[in-house]
């Protein structure tokens, strides 16, 4: 027992020495090209979140607040809904009755027991060390902290938590903000390139694609919507109608066989933002991209020929922006209620080192 400790102190000792000493890579490509500079400043933790602080954001968002209704937008978690590879969510009632009968009053009660990525399925919120770039010095996320550096570390050099990239960074200052909803359904309807009875884009297989939302649409579609253009600290939603497939409006409703069509549906790819459109929104400074699929990137086809990239939002607007966006929103149920402009307010839970969240926003409309 003796010898094993030994061993293992050394072995802990050795590579945190190594990680110290040189670059960590993982095998696969490596991207060098240039980072812009955080507006928020080299030690910030938050990226986009920081806009909440600015309270005409606030008022902005407030303004657009006119029926006094609303509306929640997560989608329900079950262990048949759609997720990405091997994600899954278990839960399990421990105990029938977890506890109890207490007292006179004969209390019992129930836990819940969940086995999921917490943060990464079902509606979600991707954090500050979620999303990365291998580079030649090392796994970089947002504002260049390298991730071996960056991880909160228990015995035996164990990896607890994602340190400074934590979520809970997001999670303090929470989003406040103008929610503009694009609707391109709609859109490509009145183009004459979706028929009337269809309800969602195609998923994209090569630029060009319908399925693919670029510049150009997302300013045609704010034009069309007769929505103010966007600007600085504003929530930007897409509607593809992908998500319809499990819209909370009839998830409940659905058999297994029905449910595993979603996941199958799902799993072929998605319609969404082109690189463009990012990049675009990237510098009209919004807060949050947001969106009815896995990624709200347009994949596996994108808008560059031969580009290459994997949903090549997740790093420009992410990584190398602090620029951050929620999964698998119920856009449906905005579109139904013809909601294109309201208040988002939300904030992703403080999970300490956690690399996301789970989400059931309220849009104020």
């Amino acid at each position: 027992m003796k010898k094993l400790t030994l061993a293992a102190a050394v072995g802990s000792a050795l590579l945190s020495m190594s990680m110290t000493a040189s670059a960590v890579t993982v095998p696969g490509p490596v991207d060098d090209s240039p980072w812009p500079t955080s507006q928020w400043g080299a030690d910030d933790k938050a990226g986009s979140a920081n806009h909440t602080k600015n309270s005409a954001n606030v008022k902005r968002a407030l303004s657009r607040v006119k029926q006094f209704k609303a509306i929640t937008v997560g989608k329900y978690y079950h262990r048949e809904i759609p997720a990405f590879g091997p994600r899954s969510w278990q839960m399990t009632i421990p105990g029938t009755p977890t506890g109890g009968s207490f007292g006179k009053n004969a209390l019992v009660y129930h836990d819940e027991l969940l086995t999921t990525e917490i943060g990464q399925i079902g509606t979600q919120f991707d954090g500050p060390g979620h999303i990365g770039i291998n580079t030649s010095k090392g796994m970089m996320f947002y504002n260049q902290r390298e991730a071996f550096a960056s991880y909160e570390r228990g015995a035996g050099g164990r990896v607890l938590g994602m340190g400074p990239l934590g979520v809970e960074h997001v999670g303090e200052l929470g989003f406040v903000c103008r929610l503009v909803v694009l609707d391109a359904v709609a859109y490509r309807k009145s183009q004459g390139k979706l028929s009337a009875s269809e309800e969602m884009l195609p998923v994209p297989k090569k630029p060009g694609d319908i399925g693919i939302v670029t510049a150009d649409d997302v300013k045609a579609m704010v034009k069309a919507q007769g929505l103010e253009e966007i600007g600085p600290g504003d929530c930007v939603a897409l509607h593809t109608g992908q998500g319809n497939t499990w819209g909370n409006d009839r998830y409940k409703s659905l058999d297994s066989a029905k449910r595993a069509a979603a996941r199958a549906k799902f799993a072929e790819g998605e319609p969404g933002f082109g690189i463009g459109a990012c990049m675009y929104m990237a510098e009209r400074n919004i807060a949050l991209t947001m969106g009815d699929t896995s990624a709200n990137d347009a994949q596996p086809g994108n808008e560059e020929p031969g580009m290459g990239a994997a949903v090549p939002c997740h790093t420009e607007l992410q990584a190398k922006r602090g620029i951050w966006n929620l999964e698998n929103v119920d856009t449906k149920s905005l579109i139904d209620a013809k909601v294109h402009e309201g208040a988002f307010v939300w904030a992703p839970l403080r999970i300490i080192g956690g690399t996301g969240s789970p989400a059931n926003p309220v849009v104020l409309y």
